[in-house]
């Protein structure tokens, strides 16, 4: 289909409807084995992110640590699904990572504008992918966007998508600067009709971040598109998702928006590194009956 006939297809949003499903979703309760099978599997989901300007090669090598032990008295934890590095930090995360199945995301595109020169963001997303990143967390010209420039968006989601090469490409779409839930659908649309493998919420550096509303409104394009053309696409929430009541919450609603297929790390990620911990202590709880404190699980 082409981009005009996918755009014409973005259906309206009833943002009260959405709201009214969001508020459903957080009333739902899980208990007991069910409880600590869904804090397992958002924990295998997290995307153990570092993204600062402070940032060095011995903090990344800390977070690849972190993500390879998570909690040593219990071996049977799943690993987190990434860590996610700036492109200069590729090189010592997948030297850190190796092959222990933990991937190597690296942001691109001058993460967290998307300013630059398309030919520069390209050169970095070569770059990334050269050094070791098997993904790649691009974000879209906002600014092109909102300005009605649509093919121009979809342009640069494809050159990037063929820089990837094998690597999966997760596309931002900075929601918390996109204003209506309008825009979000109609970005979410333009991402996956330009072959993005992943549909990303935000970079973390803008608030409002993910919301369970503008998330709901991308699983249900994924969900279009899917039973549309049989083609599945992952999401990825990322900012603002601290503890595990909210991160049920939302595995919740993606289980009644896309069903159970979706539930694995292959195709559903958090953005939230401050979950990690949280997640951690709940499961500690529900092993021993015993609240540990956050601090007692490292920070980086």
């Amino acid at each position: 289909m082409s981009l005009s006939g996918t755009l014409a297809n973005t259906p309206p949003i009833d943002s009260v409807g959405v709201a009214e499903r969001v508020a459903r979703f957080s009333t739902r309760s899980i208990k007991k084995t069910s409880k600590m099978e869904a804090l397992k599997l958002a924990l295998s989901m997290i995307d153990l992110t570092t993204l600062e300007g402070k940032d060095t090669e011995d903090k990344v090598r800390r977070l690849c640590y972190k993500a390879r032990h998570l909690h040593v008295d219990l071996p049977d934890l799943p690993t987190v699904a990434a860590v996610c590095v700036y492109p200069t930090m590729v090189k010592v995360a997948r030297e850190e990572l190796n092959d222990c199945g933990v991937k190597v995301a690296a942001v691109a595109t001058s993460f967290p504008s998307g300013q630059d020169d398309l030919s520069l963001r390209i050169r970095q997303t070569k770059g990334a992918v050269r050094h070791g990143a098997q993904e790649i967390d691009m974000v879209i010209s906002r600014g092109r966007f909102l300005a009605g420039d649509y093919q121009y968006v979809t342009d640069e989601i494809v050159a990037v998508k063929e820089a990837c090469g094998e690597a999966h490409l997760k596309v931002i779409l900075e929601t918390g600067e996109l204003y209506t839930l309008e825009n979000v659908r109609k970005a979410s649309d333009i991402a996956i009709h330009a072959g993005a493998d992943f549909i990303k919420t935000s970079t973390g550096k803008v608030q409002p971040a993910a919301t369970m509303e503008v998330t709901l409104v991308m699983l249900e394009a994924i969900r279009d598109h899917f039973q549309e053309t049989g083609k599945i696409v992952g999401m990825k929430p990322a900012g603002g998702i601290s503890n595990s009541k909210i991160a049920i919450r939302y595995l919740v609603m993606l289980r009644e928006t896309l069903g159970n297929r979706w539930l694995t790390p292959k195709l559903f990620r958090f953005g939230a590194s401050s979950l990690a911990n949280d997640l951690l202590m709940q499961i500690v709880k529900q092993s021993s009956g015993v609240y540990q404190s956050s601090n007692y699980f490292s920070i980086d």
